[in-house]
C-alpha cells in the first residue's frame, strides 16, 4: 500500500516546500487530522506532521525529522487551545513519554469524531466516494486492553517505547489496560534487560507472559502462566494459545462477531468462508445459523491458530479448516454462499479480492483494522463488480488513532 503521508504533499511541488532543520520551533495553526494519530500543519509551504494536537489549535511545534515531501514534529506549547483538550489521564502520555497513545490529550467524543473523519478522508481520497460514518462508543476509554507487548530496559524495568523510537519509557501503570492483568505488580517485579514481553488475559481470567530477546528475532517463550487461554463469546468456549491472535478489547470479540452476523445474515444450508480466521471467532457465531446442512470453511495462515481452531470444532464435521495463506488457499474454492473476512492491517488485496468476485458470494463482510486499506479494497470490489451496501465503525482502540470497521458488500445491482 502506498505511504499514506504522501497522499497530503502531493500537490506540492519541490520548490513550493521550505527547508525546514530538527530542533527548530515554529508556531502554527493546525489544519486537519492525518491518518495514522498525526494532524496536519504547513509552514511556508512544507507539510508537517504533528504530534499531540488538535485541529484549530495555534500551538508552538519543534520539528523532531524531516523529509523531502513532509516533516515531523511535536506540539510543545499551546496559544489557543481546543475546547476538546483536556488532561491526559496518564502522566506518561506526553511528547517525551509511552507511545503507545496518541490521543489521551483530546475529549473522548471528539477522538471518535475525529476518527470519523479520518474514514471519510481515505474513501474520499483512495476509493473516490463520498462516505459518512458514526464512529461507536463501546465502552470507557481506560481499562479495556486485554493484551500488550512491552518491553524492558537494559537494567530490567518494564515499559513501552517512546513514539518512533527504540527508547524504552518505564511505566508502572498503563491506563487502557484491564486492571485484572495487574501490570502495576509485574513492573514492580522487573524482569531481564532487554526483553520483549508479551502479557495476555482470557475473560475467564487466565494470565499469559512470554518472552524474548528485544535486540534480535528470537521467538518468544512462555514464562508465566497458560499456553492455552480459554475466551467465552456468547455460549461458545474458544482456545486460544499464546501465540494465536485474539482480539485485544475486551468487548470487541462479542461486538464483531454481532456486527459480522447482521450483514452476514446467513441462512439454513449456508457455505460460508470465513478467511483470515483464526481460532475460528466469527465461525462460532454463523454455525448455528447454517444448521447441520451447511458449512463452514476457516481459511488462516497462522499454524498455531488454526491448531486451535481445530479443537475448537473438533466436534462439528461441518467445519473444515486449512492452514495456508489465503491469496493461495482461495483458489481452491469454487463457489460460497457468503464470505467473512478479516485480515492484517495492510489488508486483502487485489488479488484475493479477484478471486473473491470469481467466487460469487451473495455478500462479503470485511472486518478492517486500517480505513486506507478498507477503501483501496473497496475500490477492488467495485472494480469486480461489488459495492458497499452498509458500513460500521467501532472505536475498539480508544486513546489511540486505530478504528475498526465492518464493512458489507453485495453484488451491484445491474440496470
Amino acid at each position: 500500500m502506498r505511504d499514506i503521508y504522501l497522499d497530503y504533499a502531493w500537490d506540492m511541488s519541490p520548490s513550493q516546500r521550505t527547508s525546514l532543520e530538527v530542533g527548530a520551533k515554529i508556531r502554527v495553526t493546525i489544519e486537519k487530522i492525518a491518518h495514522g494519530g498525526h494532524f496536519i500543519a504547513r509552514h511556508e509551504g512544507a507539510v508537517i506532521f504533528v504530534r499531540h494536537a488538535i485541529p484549530g489549535e495555534e500551538v508552538l511545534i519543534e520539528i523532531t525529522s524531516v523529509g523531502s515531501s513532509f516533516n515531523r514534529a511535536d506540539v510543545i506549547e499551546v496559544y489557543l487551545e481546543s475546547n476538546d483538550r483536556v488532561s491526559a489521564p496518564c502522566r506518561f502520555a506526553h511528547r517525551n513519554g509511552c507511545g503507545g497513545c496518541d490521543f489521551q490529550h483530546i475529549s473522548a467524543q471528539r477522538q471518535r469524531d475525529l476518527k470519523a473523519e479520518v474514514i471519510t478522508e481515505q474513501f474520499s481520497r483512495i476509493a473516490k466516494m463520498d462516505l459518512t460514518v458514526v464512529v461507536e462508543e463501546v465502552a470507557q476509554a481506560l481499562g479495556w486492553r486485554t493484551r500488550c507487548t512491552a518491553v524492558t530496559t537494559k537494567d530490567g524495568a518494564l515499559g513501552f517505547y517512546q513514539a518512533r523510537s527504540h527508547k524504552v519509557i518505564p511505566v508502572d501503570d498503563c491506563r487502557i489496560l484491564v486492571p485484572e492483568m495487574k501490570f502495576s505488580e509485574l513492573s514492580r517485579v522487573g524482569a531481564k534487560g532487554d526483553q520483549r514481553i508479551e502479557i495476555s488475559i482470557s475473560n475467564t481470567g487466565e494470565r499469559s507472559i512470554a518472552t524474548a530477546n528485544s535486540r534480535d528475532e528470537s521467538p518468544m517463550r512462555l514464562s508465566d502462566g497458560v499456553d492455552i487461554a480459554h475466551y467465552q463469546v456468547g455460549e461458545k468456549i474458544f482456545e486460544v494459545s499464546q501465540k494465536s491472535f485474539w482480539q485485544s478489547h475486551k468487548d470487541a470479540p462479542e461486538i464483531l462477531s454481532k456486527a459480522v452476523l447482521q450483514y452476514l445474515d446467513p441462512q439454513e444450508g449456508d457455505h460460508v468462508l470465513d478467511l483470515y480466521g483464526g481460532v475460528g471467532l466469527f465461525t462460532g457465531a454463523i454455525l448455528p445459523t447454517v444448521g447441520n446442512s451447511g458449512r463452514v470453511d476457516i481459511v488462516e495462515g497462522s499454524k498455531s491458530a488454526t491448531a486451535d481452531a481445530s479443537r475448537n470444532f473438533a466436534e462439528s464435521k461441518n467445519v473444515g479448516v486449512v492452514t495456508a495463506d489465503v491469496t493461495k488457499a482461495i483458489t481452491r474454492f469454487t463457489r460460497a454462499d457468503l464470505v467473512v473476512l478479516d485480515p492484517p492491517r495492510e489488508g486483502a488485496g487485489r488479488e484475493v479480492v479477484a478471486e473473491l468476485s470469481r467466487i460469487a458470494p451473495r455478500a462479503i463482510v470485511y472486518v478492517a483494522c486500517d480505513p486506507a486499506a478498507l477503501a483501496r479494497d473497496t475500490g477492488y470490489l467495485r472494480d469486480c463488480g461489488y459495492e458497499l451496501a452498509e458500513i460500521r465503525a467501532f472505536d475498539l482502540f480508544p486513546m489511540t488513532h486505530h478504528i475498526e470497521c465492518v464493512a458489507k458488500f453485495v453484488p451491484r445491482k445491474v440496470s
